[in-house]
């Protein structure tokens, strides 16, 4: 099987390159694992650059009528407003925060990648190794434990490796990683949502450690709570509970239909190119979910990369341009990890004067409009 670009990884990052090198006549097969689709509520956050970026393939339009439109965050602490935001000024055409599950966006994406291309999507097949001889790649191939490939490989001129943090690839390509693992693990649920906040997101500064709180489509509110040490299960009634001890606002246990536990860590990959063999996403840079950057971040490397790949297939010569692209985007990575880093700080725990003090100055910051409006933009990747 030959093809332009070779994608490694289904996911939303893979995904939305499809789209973007399809509509420009590129031809495309994306390799996925998994035979089905995980329903399992991950991301949800889509910042405004990210939704520029997912206009250009089609699919914003449809995301913005499904999503929930966060155009207000607010700081509570001990049942007192500390401060709020607004993202009114964030962004001409998408002045807010989208929150979509997941699951959805990779859907949409997927039925815009068949619309373009029925064939550019290749399930049940797990890449086992990587041959670059400079003209083109051979891509080796197997059944995934769940799918039959059909296929005895792929050759492709361009591979990108877009297959999450753990990635294989990177691993094969033998690229080093600056790895670095950080003290804030995480409870995290979507329960009914009761109404108390309607389409804000609320982050709770309490004594105990932060709870943050979004919207979702369908009646839906994530909770998410910040542990002094890994959750031994992910477990809806805990979570409620401490949710209920921190906030005074008891989500219904029998209404969740997600809980989930991690610690954090962050990861960024020494290189991102590697002869025909590029790492985008996850692959390249894993950043802390606490702030919502990963995904987002994921599709800009994409919207970035795409023109150079286009004009590398049209025989141009795009040396520099890779370096450029590798460099900007390692930037890029760097900044969204610090700005995740300062996420974490502001909801860990503190004693009861340094908390008032941490307050006192997030209430002076959001009550200074200049300030108020730099720090929107910071939150939502601008």
């Amino acid at each position: 099987m030959r093809t332009d670009v070779a994608i490694i990884g289904g996911g939303p990052v893979g995904l939305y390159l499809a789209a973007s090198l399809l509509k420009q006549g590129i031809s495309v097969r994306i390799l996925e694992q998994r035979k089905e689709r995980n329903i399992h509520t991950r991301a949800i956050g889509i910042h405004p650059p990210a939704l520029a970026a997912l206009d250009e393939v089609g699919v914003a339009a449809a995301m913005v009528q499904e999503g929930v439109a966060i155009r207000t965050g607010l700081a509570v602490s001990g049942g007192k407003t500390v401060g709020t935001m607004s993202f009114a000024n964030v962004s001409k055409d998408y002045p807010f925060v989208l929150a979509l599950p997941q699951y959805r966006t990779e859907q949409l994406l997927e039925e815009r990648v068949l619309a373009l291309d029925s064939k550019a999507m290749v399930r049940g097949i797990e890449v086992t190794g990587l041959n670059d001889d400079g003209d083109r790649t051979a891509v080796a191939v197997e059944p995934s434990v769940d799918g039959q490939a059909g296929h005895d490989g792929f050759e492709a001129t361009v591979v990108v490796a877009a297959d999450g943090a753990r990635s294989r690839m990177r691993g094969a390509l033998g690229v080093p990683v600056k790895a670095k693992a950080y003290p804030d693990h995480y409870l995290m649920g979507d329960f009914a949502d009761a109404g108390h906040h309607g389409q804000m997101a609320v982050l709770f500064l309490e004594p105990g450690g932060i709870v943050e709180s979004f919207p979702l489509p369908g009646g839906l509110r994530r909770w998410v709570v910040r542990l002094g040490q890994p959750a031994k299960a992910a477990d809806a009634v805990q979570l409620a509970e401490l949710v209920h001890a921190r906030t005074g606002i008891m989500p219904e246990a029998e209404t969740n239909c997600m809980t989930s536990a991690f610690s954090v860590r962050s990861t960024l990959a020494r290189r991102t190119v590697a002869g025909r063999v590029l790492l985008i996403g996850d692959a390249a840079h894993e950043i802390s979910p606490i702030g919502g950057q990963g995904m987002n971040l994921g599709w800009l490397d994409a919207r970035a990369l795409a023109p150079v790949i286009a004009r590398s297939l049209a025989g141009e010569a795009v040396d520099a341009e890779l370096k450029e692209f590798e460099a900007g985007r390692q930037r890029a990575a760097v900044t969204a990890r610090r700005q995740s880093e300062f996420n974490m700080m502001l909801g860990r725990p503190l004693p009861g004067p340094l908390l008032k003090l941490r307050n006192l100055a997030i209430g002076a910051a959001a009550s200074t409009p200049a300030i108020n409006q730099w720090t929107a933009r910071r939150f939502t990747m601008q």
